[in-house]
């Protein structure tokens, strides 16, 4: 009898829902969601162009040359530098995932080219140039030409620095970047975990590169942006406006705890 009477009882929460509607799930036995691919109108993004103010102002893009640089740096204000149009009135993909087939990724850059990245063999770790920046001092403009794609769970360094010269015969810099896997060396005490740097690009977007330099210890956790607590400014470079951070390992806050209705104290 006591068992069909507690059968019957229902918590204060429970007696305003359906007996079908009433489903008791902890957090911890929650499925998980399937990823999806981002939504967002291409029409809300800001949208910059390296030459000129648009389409009709950029230059052709060369063999395997990046097209366009997606931004996912501020979840909240994703962005899009055009750097050039794709030979054959062919569309420079703006989508802002990495499963287009026209996208290589680094952190949190996507980098995205006119003809398919499964063509492109995979980099070697320390030895090959997965791409190559070129700089124009008279325009102020770069090209970035890809060469292979790094392999998985890797990042990009800049593995060397060369001379060059433009084809306006202007002395230029070439910057070659290699694959490196992710660093596994824990962070000793003091030492900051990620290396920020920011430079201003529009009045209300930052271009700001995250570099992690180690991984911090158990029930630590490193900043993942530059405003975020545990990150300390650094040195500012006022010729180049570039604005350096050094994020530090913070402890992880406590595990919140749940109280389910008609759970004894």
């Amino acid at each position: 009898v006591l068992a069909a009477v507690r059968a019957v009882i229902r918590t204060p929460l429970e007696a305003f829902r359906p007996s079908g509607e009433i489903h008791i799930r902890r957090p911890d036995k929650l499925p998980l969601l399937p990823h999806r691919r981002s939504n967002t109108p291409k029409s809300g993004l800001k949208v910059l162009y390296q030459t000129g103010f648009s389409e009709e102002d950029l230059p052709d893009c060369r063999a395997r040359q990046v097209c366009s640089k997606v931004d996912l740096y501020d979840s909240t204000q994703p962005w899009i530098e055009r750097k050039c149009r794709c030979l054959g009135h062919r569309p420079c993909s703006s989508d802002l995932s990495d499963d287009d087939n026209h996208t290589l990724a680094d952190k949190t850059t996507l980098y995205k080219t006119c003809d398919p990245v499964k063509r492109l063999p995979k980099c070697r770790y320390f030895k090959d140039a997965a791409w190559i920046i070129y700089s124009f001092p008279d325009s102020n403009a770069t090209q970035q030409i890809v060469n292979c794609h790094c392999p998985k769970q890797s990042v990009t360094y800049l593995l060397r620095k060369l001379p060059y010269t433009t084809p306006s015969g202007q002395p230029g810099n070439q910057y070659q970047f290699g694959c490196s896997p992710q660093s596994r060396l824990r962070c000793s005490r003091k030492e900051p975990c990620k290396l920020f740097s920011a430079r201003r690009r529009h009045e209300q977007i930052d271009e700001v590169n995250a570099s992690t330099i180690c991984q911090c210890p158990r029930d630590h956790t490193c900043p993942k942006h530059h405003t975020e607590p545990g990150v300390l400014p650094g040195v500012t470079y006022v010729a180049e406006d570039i604005r350096t951070y050094h994020g530090y390992c913070l402890p992880d806050p406590p595990p919140e705890t749940y109280r389910f209705v008609g759970d004894k104290d």
